[in-house]
């Protein structure tokens, strides 16, 4: 698939907007929120910056977004997040609702990892090894075009709440599966329910070659894309050696999306909705490391004050790409939808959108 064909509209930000002030910004935004009522619905992510998520009409996760956007009776959905999951919208709208993304540059490095053309000839290479033997999965973090792959060849989406559930699915539907885009959470999933460290491998999509340690690729179950994520690849055993030193009490909670020795070693380890609900839940008093993006992190400290809580590296930075998504962007692309201009709509054809669907239906009925 050409990514050009979701990018026809996109637009540098206008000058004016770089000079305005925040407070100008923030009244207009409110206007044009009051003015436009049901007809607009904003969705923002948990990754997202306090000045963006503040005006965001639902927070959560990707794939929880685009289902409450596609229950919504709005015209315009001004999707604050990144690509992705601007076109994981589209995909679940029906075709008079409109998704925008505020600055198309807000891309996620995972997802780009693993393009349509790295896939289908991993596809060939792979079947001719192990023939009708293997299933795709990919995780939600992927391109549209990588779900229609997905969903073409008979494979579904996996979130990290359900990861567990749909590799478990997939086991019953091939003696194989290949993991997309992210190594990390495929290969943390596939240990907790079983699967060996030996019967892994790695698909090389730059070097177009299969990495595997052990002794004969027949025992192979789980091909992993070596695709990973930005940010939670930052975390480290060194981080935690460093928190078990300094703050003997506290407990280490991280995203299954970190390496697999940082998983292992952490207290805990889940989603960004089990995350959330963990601290929530926590008694006042704890404390409490986590390893996952910077703005959520602060968002839970500011929230739970009771609690002593601290990124498990001091060092971390929020994640460049959700970080484009800023007061200047949003205030521009809701004056454009404002005018009637769809500036930086997101628009998945439909040939890509029918068999990404697919992948994503079989999700929801194999998770279930």
């Amino acid at each position: 698939m050409n990514l050009a064909t979701l990018f026809t509209t996109h637009q540098q930000l206008p000058e004016k907007y770089q000079h305005m002030s925040h407070e100008e910004m923030i009244e207009r935004i409110t206007k044009i929120k009051k003015d436009m009522g049901e007809e607009l619905f904003i969705p923002g992510h948990h990754y997202q910056k306090d000045e963006v998520i503040q005006f965001a009409d639902a927070s959560g996760d990707s794939l929880q977004l685009a289902q409450v956007s596609a229950q919504q009776k709005a015209k315009y959905i001004v999707f604050c997040g990144v690509h992705f999951m601007a076109e994981t919208a589209d995909i679940l709208t029906n075709a008079d609702q409109k998704v925008i993304l505020p600055d198309m540059r807000a891309g996620c490095s995972m997802a780009d990892m693993a393009d349509d053309k790295q896939t289908e000839e991993a596809w060939r290479e792979l079947t001719a090894l192990f023939g009708d033997t293997l299933l795709p999965l990919t995780y939600v973090n992927s391109t549209a075009a990588i779900k229609a792959f997905v969903g073409q060849h008979g494979g579904a989406t996996v979130t990290s709440s359900n990861a567990k559930q749909m590799v478990q699915w997939a086991f019953k539907q091939k003696q194989r599966l290949l993991f997309l885009p992210d190594q990390h959470l495929g290969r943390n999933t596939a240990v907790e329910l079983g699967v060996p460290l030996d019967q892994m491998a790695v698909w090389d999509p730059i070097a177009s070659k299969l990495e595997f340690a052990g002794d004969a690729v027949e025992d192979i179950r789980v091909i992993l894309w070596k695709g990973h994520c930005s940010v939670h690849e930052n975390f480290t055993t060194k981080n935690i050696e460093q928190v078990r030193k300094n703050h003997s009490e506290m407990k280490i909670i991280v995203h299954p999306e970190c390496k697999y020795e940082v998983v292992q070693q952490a207290d805990l380890a889940g989603s960004t909705k089990y995350i959330i609900e963990t601290i929530k839940q926590a008694p006042a008093g704890s404390e409490w490391a986590i390893g996952t993006e910077m703005n959520l992190v602060n968002r839970l400290i500011n929230s739970h004050q009771d609690k002593k809580i601290i990124s498990l590296n001091p060092f971390m930075c929020p994640c460049l790409t959700m970080n484009r998504i800023d007061l200047p962007h949003l205030t521009w692309a809701l004056e454009e939808v404002w005018e009637g201009n769809y500036t930086n709509r997101i628009s998945v054809p439909n040939e890509i959108a029918q068999h990404a669907k697919l992948a994503l239906n079989r999700m929801l009925q194999g998770s279930l």
